[in-house]
């Protein structure tokens, strides 16, 4: 090999190698000036916080003086400490007062009714569950229809398959045949649900604490002295202004009070009902509630025992 072209190509290897390193240089110039910016980048964004917390302060101190609004969150907050929860007292007395009627709709004096019973804040969620489970109670759930298989007759093919021109069909006892069985009808079964004891308490308590605010609950006295009949029974429903649907709330039952009884049976839209079998439902399902003096003592007795 000639001496001439030995000295080109180490000539030319000099040279990439001066190439390279300067390549590298280059790339190394790169990354420092990179570094570099990344820092000034993180140093003035830690001034700005910086700047930004100093304003923050400065404002929170100001504030106040300037009676700013407050936020978002504080406002949920406040909120949420002021509202009342449900099935909470209204007030905070164990009792409070309320007017008693005589029968001829003048007031005599007044009684202290426990506000655990009629001092509540109406739970509509809790109500609604309570006329719901009292209504599927009431279902009996006896209806039954027969299907094909139970109806009386016979199961043999009605005519051949082919042949007749006419539809294929099976026994005459088929649903789609008058007097043949029912198909998906109904079957006996149970329509009852449960409901905490602790829950029906409180809808009933909820119930009554709403009607007594509305005004639609009155209490009588001497309303056991009264005749058997039903002319005078509706002359002091009538001075009462309990018009429509009414619910007449009883100490006891036929036994001790037979003349109430008799005298309000007859009574379109007047139902009767002892204390201790009170329930939500009649209770929101009526218009007006005469409710007897000595019957608070035994829904006292009934539903607040331990």
């Amino acid at each position: 090999m000639p001496v001439k072209k030995i000295k080109n190509q180490k000539s030319k290897v000099k040279k990439s190698s001066v190439r390279l390193s300067q390549r590298a240089g280059a790339v190394r110039s790169a990354k420092t000036k990179s570094s570099r910016s990344t820092r000034s980048l993180s140093e003035s964004r830690q001034s700005s916080l910086v700047v930004k917390t100093k304003s923050k302060v400065s404002r929170a101190s100001v504030a106040p003086q300037l009676n700013r609004r407050t936020s978002r969150t504080e406002k949920r907050t406040s909120r949420r400490s002021v509202a009342p929860k449900a099935g909470k007292r209204l007030t905070p007395k164990s009792s409070f007062s309320a007017s008693v009627y005589d029968t001829k709709g003048k007031v005599v004096g007044r009684v202290s009714l426990p506000s655990e019973v009629f001092g509540l804040e109406e739970n509509p969620k809790l109500l609604s569950q309570a006329v719901r489970v009292y209504m599927s109670n009431q279902r009996q759930g006896t209806a039954s229809t027969k299907t094909r298989g139970e109806v009386r007759g016979s199961t043999r093919k009605i005519y051949r398959q082919k042949g007749t021109g006419r539809a294929r069909h099976g026994g005459i006892r088929a649903p789609i045949f008058v007097g043949g069985g029912v198909a998906l009808g109904p079957k006996p079964r149970d329509f009852s649900m449960s409901f905490p004891q602790k829950m029906k308490r409180l809808a009933l308590f909820n119930a009554l604490s709403s009607k007594l605010r509305d005004g639609e609950i009155k209490i009588l006295a001497n309303l056991e002295k009264i005749q058997p009949k039903t002319k005078i029974m509706a002359k002091v429903l009538k001075t009462l202004d309990a018009n429509g649907k009414t619910l007449l709330i009883t100490p006891g039952g036929f036994k001790d009070f037979g003349n109430i009884y008799k005298s309000a049976r007859n009574i379109q839209g007047v139902k009767i009902l002892t204390a201790t079998t009170l329930n939500t439902y009649e209770v929101l399902d009526n218009s007006k509630i005469i409710l007897m003096k000595d019957s608070i003592d035994q829904i006292k007795k009934h539903f607040l025992r331990s």
